[in-house]
């Protein structure tokens, strides 16, 4: 295997204004925001879309975008490993919410629907960063609930009562597979690791205005084709040892380092993207704090990246 000349790489965040948005990835993080009024509901840490494409900064690729480095032949073995799948587009992207509003009522799309729909297949994990009291999930349909009868609900303005509730807290996570009916509630701090997708199919938006002060699209039809009735009343997953999820598009891990510990004893020469969670992460000159996403390429090595006092963080990189 190559070994990359630097041992991390950090991209430009690339911010999204939404309505469900607010303030805090300035508040908790200190980021600079591009204006000083609008909610940003979305900071993309790794994004390789072609319309947000994330530019890498300081070391050798300065300048770089992601999709350049992965459809670069010299480069996608240095950085992202002999395990990396095949194909022309980077297959994750990484995102910060920060919810002060619930997100609509959607659904993601499966590799079959999404063909069919021309749109593209979307699961996705989310990590729970912060969370307020009493904040909430709305995953999966609730006992009793079938097409026939959620249609029902959405015509009469009762579509609440059809989706499955769950309160949940700092440090808990939940794979969220294609097909799985699904909103994020009020007050949440969330790490999303999912496939590089941007299909969502909204059902519902709570009668809430977008931007424009008119209602949002919505797409009942697209999201029937996608539900899946059959997952009634999910919860929370457990971690294994570490592990938060398995799937078939990357592997989550969850770890903490003791005062003066390199991160690549856990990386372990694999492609990582690293989410801090608390703590603090050196090498050299440079800190990563929490809320920081960055790339430790594969193969890499050495005494670098070790943390600063005790450190946990996230560790995503391909499946097993």
């Amino acid at each position: 295997m190559s070994i990359s000349p630097f041992p991390f790489i950090r991209f430009e965040p690339i911010y999204q204004t939404r309505v469900w948005g607010g303030r805090l990835l300035a508040e908790r993080f200190g980021r600079v925001l591009p204006d000083e009024n609008s909610p940003f509901g979305e900071s993309w840490e790794i994004s390789a879309r072609e319309e947000a494409d994330s530019v890498a900064c300081g070391g050798p690729y300065a300048g770089h975008t992601l999709r350049q480095l992965w459809n670069d032949p010299s480069l996608r073995a240095a950085i992202f490993g002999d395990k990396a799948p095949a194909g022309k587009t980077f297959p994750l992207l990484c995102k910060i919410l920060d919810v002060r509003d619930r997100l609509s009522l959607q659904v993601h799309p499966s590799a079959e629907v999404a063909a069919e729909l021309e749109g593209e297949p979307k699961t996705e994990v989310w990590y729970i960063a912060d969370a307020e009291p009493g904040a909430k999930l709305y995953v999966g349909v609730r006992h009793g609930v079938d097409e026939e009868c959620f249609r029902e609900a959405l015509a009469t303005g009762r579509a609440e009562r059809c989706v499955h509730v769950i309160p949940v807290a700092k440090g808990e996570h939940i794979l969220i597979p294609s097909g799985r009916l699904h909103a994020i509630g009020a007050g949440l701090l969330i790490y999303e690791i999912q496939q590089n997708s941007d299909t969502t199919y909204r059902v519902h938006d709570w009668n809430r205005p977008g931007f424009n002060g008119r209602p949002r699209r919505l797409h009942v039809e697209e999201a029937m084709r996608c539900i899946d009735f059959e997952d009634i009343e999910p919860g929370m997953d457990e971690s294994d040892g570490g592990l938060l999820v398995e799937s078939d598009y990357f592997r989550l891990e969850e770890h903490t380092l003791p005062a003066g510990e390199s991160l690549l004893a856990r990386t372990r020469g694999r492609f990582a993207i690293i989410t801090v969670i608390d703590g603090k992460i050196r090498e050299g000159g440079t800190i990563f704090g929490a809320g920081d996403f960055f790339i430790v390429p594969a193969g890499t090595s050495g005494d670098g990246l070790c943390a600063e006092g005790e450190v946990s963080f996230l560790l995503t990189t391909w499946p097993s």
